[in-house]
């Protein structure tokens, strides 16, 4: 990792620490945490890491961004911080200069579609969108006769229906009536909206693997701490059977996420390489998702399922960040397809490669 990398994940972590810690925030019931930590996190430039400086943000690299996620990640942090900085490169794409403020993206399923109409106005309606309730602006990918274009859009012009994902975070249904942009510009040429699926799955791969990190520690700990028939349960075969299938699925996520990361930081275009790391990975860590999450709750026991407890928090989480930016299912339909399209003859040198 470079140097400056290590500044962004410090700077992050500093503040996370301080203003995230998972058990405070899981005893606080009336979310007097996130003011706070969303006003450091902005100080830092956190948020529109994507953007560049010309455009209203901070200008850090896509590595830099990635490491970022990563760490959120760890803390399950419940903030649109990821939801804001892939807003932020969305709207740089189209040489938008980003607005202060909590920002997510439309549409945030690959079955969802926005169009342009005849005046300039957006219509449609997108499911599943994170924190749409606490944005004050979306950056909308829009389809129209003349091709794809990305849009600015106030919030407070569309019809929000409010909804929670399993992680009690704000998942919810955006519509556009004939809304009128603040500002909308042609895409570039060759960004579609399964590129911004990618770009959000892989985003939801390093949250997924940073999870799993806290997850496999939080189960570690409590197996050294936990005593039962006057011994520490991590004595036992059976849970230390159990941390070791832990550890291999957080150690298989987190590859194929900073594999998935760093392929699109290094890629010129989201050619085949970039489709074939970002879909696997978003499958992958999906899985690791439902199979690490079953098992540290299982070492943990009744206790792992109460509320009172900080692990829900992350297992919830990562369950919930499995559907965002298509599911592991919608991810491995279409990875079959370009492989039965493509040929594996053709595909295998890109996957040997990395």
């Amino acid at each position: 990792m470079a140097e400056s990398d290590n500044i962004v994940v410090e700077t992050a972590e500093k503040i996370f620490a301080d203003l995230a810690d998972p058990q405070t925030i899981n005893n606080d019931k009336t979310n007097s945490w996130q003011a706070p930590l969303w006003q450091a996190l902005s100080e830092a430039g956190l948020p529109l890491s994507w953007a560049p400086d010309d455009l209203g943000g901070s200008g850090a690299s896509l590595a830099d961004g990635f490491a970022l996620l990563n760490a959120a990640g760890r803390f399950a942090v419940a903030v649109p911080l990821a939801e804001t900085m892939l807003a932020g490169w969305l709207l740089a794409q189209a040489k938008i200069t980003s607005p202060e403020g909590e920002m997510t993206v439309l549409p945030a399923s690959p079955k969802d579609r926005i169009t342009i109409d005849a005046d300039g106005a957006l219509s449609g309606r997108s499911r599943g969108v994170p924190f749409a309730k606490a944005a004050k602006h979306f950056a909308v990918l829009a389809h129209g006769k003349d091709g794809v274009s990305i849009a600015l859009v106030d919030a407070s012009k569309a019809r929000i229906e409010s909804g929670l994902n399993v992680g009690y975070d704000h998942s919810d249904t955006v519509t556009l009536d004939r809304v009128q942009p603040v500002t909308i510009k042609a895409a570039p040429k060759g960004l579609d909206q399964t590129h911004l699926m990618l770009m959000g799955g892989v985003t939801r791969s390093l949250q997924i693997a940073g999870a799993l990190e806290s997850m496999l520690d939080i189960s570690v700990r409590y197996s050294n701490e936990r005593v039962a028939f006057e011994k520490k349960i991590s004595k036992f075969q059976a849970v230390q059977h159990n941390l070791a299938r832990l550890a291999g699925e957080s150690a298989a996520a987190l590859a194929a996420a900073t594999s998935a990361a760093d392929a699109i930081a290094n890629a010129k275009s989201f050619n085949d390489e970039v489709y074939l790391e970002a879909a696997s990975a978003k499958i992958r860590c999906a899985e690791a998702a439902e199979k690490g999450g079953g098992i540290a709750h299982q070492v943990h026991g009744a206790i792992g399922f109460t509320m009172e407890h900080i692990l829900h928090r992350y297992s919830l989480r990562a369950l919930a960040w499995r559907d965002d930016f298509g599911s592991e299912s919608h991810w491995a339909v279409e990875l079959g397809k370009l492989v039965a399209s493509r040929g594996a003859d053709e595909l295998w040198p890109l996957v040997a490669s990395r």
